[in-house]
């Protein structure tokens, strides 16, 4: 088997916690990788180009939510917040949102560095007057944000319905480490997609332009890049499918062949037909979205939802730490 050519700095340079993560997802059975490291730089031009197709629905019915509950934001949030955006990405949809609550400064979190600061310097063209504060990390464990924001009333935003990406405990575990993050008094603006019928769910991951299939097998070709891997990506195709029992789509990259390659120097068999499991999204009814909130240290304070029940945008306040119930 033909080796790709590596960019051995490149290599040498790759995140350990990567390294340590797909070493362990290949060896696990089923195998599995995080969603997170789908966000390189091509990953997450890949993922904006899928918010834009006609089958991806969740973008452009949260985009007109935003739009229609910002009066009523307005007033219940109030203006002088620091905005703390997670896993923001290129912020499409941020400029509607810092229109709407005159914040104080602006924090897009993000893990991919490059695409991070390119969003955060445009954001900076488009508001001048406001204090723009790219921070790279990752926002699963609790931050310190910058000392600028620190004495700020915070607005927690993540759009986008990605806590549907984790498994409920996992997403229990973000919204407390979202709480510790934004502190006493702070407000969490959050997407959340609804459940709903398979044909209109599976088509939002896996397009007709093939977009989610590039955006899922690029995960390969960045372990071959940054991992000194020899995966041949011919020998994967890209595979959506709905999970009844736990309400989700599941994303997989299926073996079209008996396949062995090399990742680190570690060899890795894959037999026809087996997956790598990368991506769930969980969908979540009414009441199951204001649990999820509720345990994860937030009480709901407002839910809006699009006239077809697709989407929903929930804020919520953080709950006072109690000692006892």
């Amino acid at each position: 088997m033909l080796k790709p050519e590596i960019d051995d700095g490149q290599a040498s340079l790759a995140d350990p916690q990567f390294r340590a993560d797909v070493l362990a997802g290949l060896t696990r059975r089923p195998r599995a990788i995080p969603a997170r490291w789908f966000y390189d730089h091509r990953g997450s031009q890949l993922f904006e180009q899928i918010t834009e197709l006609p089958e991806y629905y969740p973008t452009r019915t949260e985009t007109a939510l935003l739009h229609d509950l910002c009066p009523e934001l307005r007033r219940l949030a109030g203006p002088g917040r620091a905005v703390v955006e997670f896993g923001s990405g290129s912020s499409t949809k941020t400029p509607t949102l810092l229109r709407c609550v005159e914040p104080a400064a602006y924090v897009p979190i993000d893990i991919s560095g490059d695409f991070l600061r390119e969003s955060a310097q445009a954001l900076s063209q488009a508001f001048p007057g406001l204090p723009v504060l790219p921070f790279e990390g990752d926002f699963t464990r609790p931050l310190t944000l910058p000392g600028q924001v620190a004495d700020l009333p915070k607005l927690g935003f993540f759009p986008g319905s990605t806590i549907g990406n984790l498994i409920p405990l996992a997403a229990v575990d973000l919204l407390r480490a979202m709480r510790a993050s934004l502190g006493e008094g702070a407000m969490l603006l959050i997407g959340m997609d609804r459940i709903k019928r398979p044909d209109v769910l599976l088509p939002a991951y896996d397009d007709a332009q093939g977009v989610t299939a590039a955006f899922n097998l690029n995960l390969l070709e960045r372990i071959n890049r940054e991992l000194d891997g020899t995966i041949p990506l011919d020998a994967f195709r890209h595979c959506a499918v709905w999970n009844d029992d736990r309400a989700r789509v599941e994303m997989h990259l299926e073996a079209r062949r008996d396949v062995s390659f090399e990742v680190d120097g570690r060899a890795f068999d894959i037999a026809e037909g087996e997956t790598i499991h990368t991506e769930n999204s969980h969908k979540y009814g009414e009441r199951d979205a204001r649990i999820l909130l509720r345990s994860g240290g937030w009480t709901p304070v407002r839910e809006w939802t699009d006239d077809k029940g697709l989407f929903a945008v929930i804020l919520a306040e953080a709950q006072p730490e109690r000692p006892a119930p």
